[in-house]
């Protein structure tokens, strides 16, 4: 048993259809001695991990979905530590799919005999693995299509391609990203973009539903995007989000939203709520303020676009921007989720030590429960963290 080869999968990857990405993967494999290697990869609502294709070498039951809650594979999916079990003579390896810090789902193979530094390899195919999901994504429909498991509107499509990675990270900062109903979501969006200095982030909730409501939002995050890559913090950017808005619909549409700009180095919160739910900081697994100052028109209804908002941030404080959605929604009861239940559940979950991408995964989950899976407008969610 040897480590893998890397070499000879890279050698192969620039005419390799992406419905040959397991073969790439079996081809590093093979030093291992792996048989019966497939990858899962989770659906979009983190509820299920979905085989991505479905090898010749490979039988029932090991081609089944596997449930994230309940399955070996979702075990590994949530904690991001690899798991071994038993399988006759052979050993079942589970390994996380990892797509530059993003657990996206799980490589499952089998092994003859199993040690510590076969075990590392195993981890480091899983991190391969999501390096070549990663880039086939942009050419290729398949894994769009294994991460449903159901049709989902125009709408809502418009807004999943839209969106970044649900999770980006460096060694200084972090941002994460969550939004329901994920089938048929409309208006609701964020964006991020780690540069050299700074984490740029913005949470966005256009007017209306379905693709009316996709097609505003859809203007606003390019106008964002565009606006960000010229060097320009919250004020500049959320004018040049209004003007393009505004030349656009008159007056008569309108996004709310909150952009922010986090220095790397220093810490140093700058942002600009447009309309928006004002952001809650937390500092010690608490919540201690909300950054609800300067509060502007939505985007699309002029007005003055010059005023921020600042705030120093402590090593491992976490900001969280949420549309209104979150917070609105209702129980069978007529009860409203509200702010103060929000408030409690990203607490109790902060203290549970999870990486922020199962922390909003669950605080979605609390909010759809609480609705009882009826969402009545989109719901949300986007963290950043900053860790000096």
């Amino acid at each position: 048993m040897g480590p893998p080869d890397y070499a000879t999968a890279l050698d192969g990857l620039a005419d390799a259809a992406p419905v040959l990405l397991e073969t790439l993967l079996r081809q590093a494999a093979q030093p291992l001695g792996a048989t019966e290697l497939t990858v899962y990869l989770v659906d979009v609502q983190h509820m299920v991990l979905q085989p991505v294709l479905l090898s010749p070498e490979l039988q029932d039951p090991i081609l089944a979905e596997e449930g994230v809650a309940t399955s070996m594979a979702g075990r590994v999916f949530l904690s991001g530590e690899p798991l071994v079990a038993d399988r006759g003579s052979e050993k079942r390896v589970w390994v996380p799919l990892v797509e530059r810090g993003e657990r996206t789902g799980v490589v499952a193979l089998t092994l003859g005999s199993i040690d510590g530094q076969a075990l590392e390899h195993c981890v480091r195919l899983g991190l391969f693995a999501g390096l070549l999901v990663r880039g086939f994504t942009p050419v290729t429909d398949l894994f769009a299509l294994r991460r449903r498991r159901r049709p989902m509107t125009l709408a809502a499509g418009m807004q999943w391609d839209l969106l970044p990675p649900l999770t980006a990270r460096c060694d200084r900062a972090s941002a994460c990203g969550r939004l329901e109903p994920a089938y048929e979501i409309a208006g609701d969006a964020f964006d991020y973009a780690i540069n050299d200095r700074h984490l740029d982030a913005g949470i966005f909730d256009g007017m209306g539903h379905d693709v009316g409501s996709a097609l505003l939002t859809t203007l606003a995050v390019g106008a964002y995007r565009h606006a960000r890559r010229s060097g320009d913090g919250p004020p500049l950017v959320a004018a040049a989000i209004d003007q393009a808005v505004d030349g656009q619909y008159g007056g008569e549409a309108f996004v709310t939203a909150v952009v922010v700009r986090l220095g790397l180095d220093t810490g140093m919160l700058e942002w600009s709520n447009a309309g928006h739910p004002p952001p809650l900081l937390m500092r010690g697994h608490k919540v201690v303020s909300q950054l609800a100052r300067p509060a502007q028109l939505p985007l699309g209804l002029g007005g003055d676009r010059s005023q921020s908002g600042r705030e120093q941030l402590e090593r491992g404080d976490s900001v969280l921007l949420y549309t209104d959605g979150m917070v609105e929604g209702r129980s069978a009861e007529g009860e409203e989720f509200g702010l103060e239940r929000l408030v409690d559940q990203w607490e109790r979950e902060a203290l549970s030590g999870q990486p922020p991408e199962q922390t909003l995964r669950r605080l979605v989950r609390a909010v759809s429960a609480f609705n009882a899976g009826k969402l009545r407008d989109d719901a949300t969610i986007l963290s950043v963290t900053w860790r000096g």
